[in-house]
């Protein structure tokens, strides 16, 4: 057999594989430092141990089928009714996936087979999504044969309802409304679009991955948080994540439906198979156990008390970045209303202040329309917060003073790409890019 860089013919040695993990791990982003803004949800060192020895109790368990393993679906159901409970839907009913991305696509193919079993007339199913919801539904309208409906959102970065309904008809079978949406942080107007699927007579998701699962306790501290859940009617289901902000291990989310009925679409059954009937409630077969025994021992962990806690935490960090944003001189984005948010410039290009940023340690997203930076806030962040606004008013006063930063770094490429005006030539860029992605570029013995 050929050998490559890592297919050797003879096994290494298992400590020194270890090592060059760590080592190749230490290059990577420092997110435990707080130096990124995204990705990684990290509660405390005490919390991130006790979810390793938690997951790796259920390392090797397959929740593919529950009668092997009944505790993995003993967990699985607590999860699902205490997510219901805090999303105000007793009679709720769900799954756990992955992650964000699974649950919504769970959520798009759930109302496509609902519609081919209800309404079959309906040849050609339709979905209405603000242009600021996450680019999954967009891979879930794509993979399911369902035609994506656009709506622009308005000043304020929420989805206009008249808009909506403008864009409704006799092929649509769901709308679609965030809470929170990722590039601004806000909230879209869940009662008036739920209201409005409710008249039609269509599916109403609120996709609440990104922070939805913050939401309650923020409504418990007091914080004006607008209704989103099942507590209003006419919404049909919710997707949120437990991976961030409940601080699970990844992957670990869940889509609910109001009713079991509903629920019924998501699932898959063979009947004819040699290898005996089967059945999956999502997209995957294989469900690794550990997220799922993780997310109920962080349940257990927390409570009620500690989530509370770590809300409180997450908005004064919040709340001192945003200060302090300000007060450089930048301009937070609408108007966020939990702990996601973006901020730009109308003086100087964001872009280069985010290059000064990346030299000084910060891994800070880039967004466009508008360019902007974005934050997702964890306790992470609780120590480093001043050292992160000290250096982004360095990172600004050295923008300020050398406009040609414009034209350099990251800065360029996205300036280029925002203004270029023939969106099919940044595809083309982004499919090269993945296609990059993939090859190895060989640097020395095992990974770069």
């Amino acid at each position: 057999m050929a050998t490559s860089e890592i297919w050797q013919k003879k096994g290494k040695d298992r400590d020194s594989i270890l090592k060059t993990l760590e080592e190749h791990h230490r290059r990577d982003s420092d997110w435990h430092s707080g130096k990124t803004w995204s990705l990684v949800y990290h509660a405390s060192d005490e919390h991130t141990e006790f979810l390793k020895k938690a997951y790796s109790i259920y390392f090797h368990q397959n929740a593919l089928n529950p009668n092997a393993f009944p505790s993995l679906k003993s967990y699985e159901a607590d999860i699902l009714a205490a997510c219901a409970e805090l999303f105000h839907g007793p009679q709720a009913a769900g799954t756990m996936t992955s992650g964000g991305s699974e649950s919504i696509m769970m959520a798009v193919k759930t109302y496509r087979d609902w519609a081919r079993a209800t309404k079959p007339e309906i040849t050609e199913p339709e979905i209405i999504f603000p242009v600021s919801v996450h680019p999954a539904f967009d891979k879930a309208a794509h993979y399911f044969s369902v035609k994506p409906v656009w709506v622009p959102v308005g000043p304020d970065f929420k989805v206009d309802p008249g808009e909506v309904e403008k864009r409704i008809t006799s092929n649509t079978i769901a709308i679609v409304g965030s809470a929170p949406q990722y590039p601004q942080g806000v909230i879209d107007p869940i009662d008036e679009l739920a209201a409005l699927a409710s008249r039609r007579g269509i599916g109403m998701h609120v996709d609440a991955c990104l922070g939805g699962f913050l939401l309650p306790f923020l409504k418990k501290l007091g914080h004006d948080i607008p209704a989103f859940d099942f507590s209003v009617p006419g919404v049909t289901s919710i997707s949120a994540d437990l991976h961030k902000y409940g601080f699970a291990a990844k992957g670990a989310s869940v889509v609910l439906y109001r009713d079991k009925d509903l629920r019924r679409f998501q699932f898959f059954v063979s009947t004819e198979w040699p290898g005996g009937a089967f059945a999956s409630p999502s997209m995957t077969g294989t469900r690794p156990a550990g997220s799922i025994a993780a997310a109920w021992a962080t349940f257990q962990a927390f409570g009620e008390e500690g989530y509370l806690r770590l809300a409180e935490e997450i908005m004064s960090n919040t709340r001192r970045l945003q200060d302090g944003i300000r007060k450089v001189g930048l301009e937070i984005v609408g108007q966020p209303i939990a702990s996601v948010f973006a901020f730009t410039s109308s003086q100087l290009d964001i872009y280069a202040v985010a290059d000064q940023m990346q030299l000084r340690g910060w891994f800070i997203d880039r967004q466009q329309k508008p360019n902007a930076l974005h934050l997702m806030v964890t306790p992470a962040h609780t120590p480093i917060v001043d050292q992160f606004l000290k250096d982004l008013e360095e990172a600004v006063t050295t923008v300020r003073s050398m406009p040609s930063l414009s034209n350099e770094g990251y800065a360029a490429l996205y300036g280029m790409m925002a203004q270029i005006p023939d969106r099919s030539q940044i595809s083309k860029f982004l499919y090269q890019f993945m296609d990059e992605r993939y090859e190895r570029q060989p640097q020395g013995e095992g990974f770069p």
